[in-house]
């Protein structure tokens, strides 16, 4: 080969190789801890509902699919929020539910008559009844153009000031969507419950600190958030995640978009890698849709400096993050033939897999290393985005899902 070519050719391969593991350095670590560096002592504007008679009107929005095992749970913290009496309607919507969840919003209903159930036959999905209850809600608010929509979770148990907190900041004409602090309603793990409560926690800082930034949040969680009623629109109805939909939506209408740390509500986090898989890949495929019809805000001229830079540190690099690892083992394997050096890089790779297969073997015991499972978590984490980017290329013709494993919890006893 001409050893100019092949200079040429190291030359890149190494490029690739450096390249790729500074990206993944950069979304992991370095973007949390400039946020941070940056973010240091600032709060989120004092401009807020106060008084009663100020809250405007709340739809809550929320899908059901066999949810009877944490149903009630919800219902009961929900009904028991602080928000100002009369100005509350929940709107619960079953896709086809065949175990005992109608009769379980049936009962409240008798007490609660803010409460409705819609019986949607069939599966539709939940972006379909999403939709639908949206259009319902506007149809019975007294003023809708002022109300706001909360989207939530069959399994997010409230604490009482968490409607009150998300809903305050619509007093400031600029904020656009309120996103919960979702907290772990579970106090002790087993599985990967340690590595997805760590990495929610990291999440809910990020997402906290972008607001209080810039004021663009890359996508409230979906288990609970709010949104001006104004300013929802119909989500795709072959999209799967409505929360990072909605979220663009109210940013490419140059509104806000805020996490409020002190709007907590509790989920139990999954704690099957399994479970958790299947979760991650079903979500992968909805970001890349994401991804693909809000392009324009990822481009600087066009999005902003602040979006394209937020979406790329924060969520563009890990959906690609399985290209950038595939990358960077296969451009370190080339160049360890030529330069020893990069032997280091590979022996890297490789025992990180040998580590993520004992953490399978060993599993089954019920005994674990923290640093074998997370490297396992980590990796599976990354299969699951590709498959999730394979389950997007083939296209996606609706949004009916399967909600993971349920975890039974006792209700949270903290107040904040």
């Amino acid at each position: 080969m001409n050893l100019t070519l092949l200079g040429t050719a190291l030359f890149t391969l190494a490029f690739l190789f450096w390249g790729s593991v500074l990206l993944i350095g950069h979304t992991y670590a370095v973007y949390p801890t400039l946020l941070k560096w940056l973010g240091r002592g600032k709060k989120l504007p004092g401009e807020r509902f106060e008084n009663d008679a100020e809250f405007p009107e709340v739809a809550v929005i929320m899908a059901v699919y066999n949810e009877e095992a944490v149903l009630e749970r919800t219902l009961e913290t929900m009904l028991a929020s602080d928000y100002p009496a009369g100005k509350m309607k929940v709107f619960v919507g079953s896709d086809g539910s065949t175990d005992a969840s109608h009769e379980i919003v049936e009962r409240f209903h008798g007490t609660h008559p803010e409460l409705t159930l819609r019986i949607f036959p069939g599966r539709n999905g939940k972006i379909r009844i999403v939709n639908q209850l949206a259009e319902d809600a506007r149809a019975e608010l007294e003023g809708p153009d002022s109300a706001a929509f909360v989207l939530c979770d069959a399994n997010v148990a409230w604490s009482p000031q968490l409607l009150r907190n998300l809903v305050r900041h619509f007093k400031r004409a600029d904020v656009g969507l309120v996103g919960a602090n979702v907290e772990d309603a579970v106090r002790q793990h087993s599985g990967i419950g340690d590595e997805e409560e760590a990495y929610i926690g990291q999440e809910n800082r990020t997402k906290f600190l972008e607001g209080v930034l810039w004021g663009n949040t890359m996508g409230a969680f979906g288990a609970c958030y709010a949104i001006r009623a104004s300013l929802f629109q119909p989500v795709p109805t072959n999209f799967i995640v409505d929360d990072f939909y909605l979220t663009m939506k109210c940013l490419e209408a140059d509104r806000k978009a805020i996490v409020d740390l002190d709007a907590v509500c509790y989920e139990a986090v999954s704690t099957e890698i399994a479970e958790e898989f299947r979760r991650k890949k079903r979500i992968a495929t909805g970001n890349f849709q994401n991804m693909q019809h809000f392009r324009r805000l990822y481009r600087p001229w066009s999005g902003g400096w602040a979006n394209w830079f937020a979406f790329w540190s924060h969520k563009g690099l890990r959906w690609i993050g399985p290209m950038l690892l595939v990358t960077a083992m296969i451009s370190s394997l080339i160049l360890s033939v030529f330069w020893p050096v990069y032997f280091i890089a590979v022996a890297g790779f490789i025992g990180t897999f040998l580590v993520a297969f004992l953490d399978a073997a060993i599993a089954g015991s019920g005994r674990y290393v923290k640093l074998f499972r997370f490297v396992r978590y980590f990796y599976s984490m990354n299969v699951a985005l590709l498959l999730g980017f394979i389950a997007f290329a083939k296209g996606v013709r609706n949004s009916v899902w399967e909600p993971t494993k349920r975890i039974l919890t006792e209700p949270q006893t903290t107040v904040k």
